[in-house]
């Protein structure tokens, strides 16, 4: 069974009616009720091999490993993403969870600024580790952690992607 391909004229045209009906210049926003992104939690399998990848090859350094609270004897651990922002993750001994998988209301990715001397290091730890990784527009990398999860790293400043300002 073949897909039709999608009408991108159509689709720009629905963007640009969302865009004119909701979106409003700099000067008229209202700031935000939040304070900024506390964590974000994704599901690991293997506790360590987690760690040695976050800590140990991208250089996010763990801050916290306790008991998730929701879950008798799994784990809720913490790495420092800068700016006081966490990535966090959880471990679920005994469940029979499947692989990473893309769903409606799943993650797609998560996407880490870091400075371009940084990113450029990072990029070479990738290249020796045998992470597998895609660059795209000489900013962003993109791969997948041991369990699947989709990360791009991306050289831009925070409240930036490409050159355009986003915030």
């Amino acid at each position: 069974m073949s897909k039709t391909p999608p009408d991108l004229n159509a689709i720009e045209a629905e963007r640009q009616r969302i865009r004119d009906a909701h979106l409003r210049p700099a000067t008229q926003r209202p700031l935000s009720t939040a304070r900024g992104l506390h964590h974000t939690a994704l599901i690991s399998s293997d506790v360590e091999r987690t760690i040695h990848f976050y800590q140990d090859l991208l250089g996010f350094p763990l801050t916290e490993l306790i008991e998730n609270r929701d879950y008798p004897g799994s784990s809720h651990f913490f790495f420092d993403i800068g700016n006081r922002n966490l990535l966090a993750f959880f471990d679920f001994p005994g469940l029979d969870l499947g692989p990473y998988a893309e769903v409606l209301g799943g993650l797609h990715h998560c996407a880490i600024s870091m400075e371009p001397a940084r990113w450029d290091e990072i990029v070479r730890r990738l290249d020796e580790a045998g992470v597998e990784y895609v660059i795209h527009s000489g900013v962003s990398v993109y791969f997948r952690d041991p369990d699947g999860a989709r990360i791009e790293l991306i050289a831009d400043p925070l409240g930036e992607m490409y050159g355009n300002e986003v915030l």
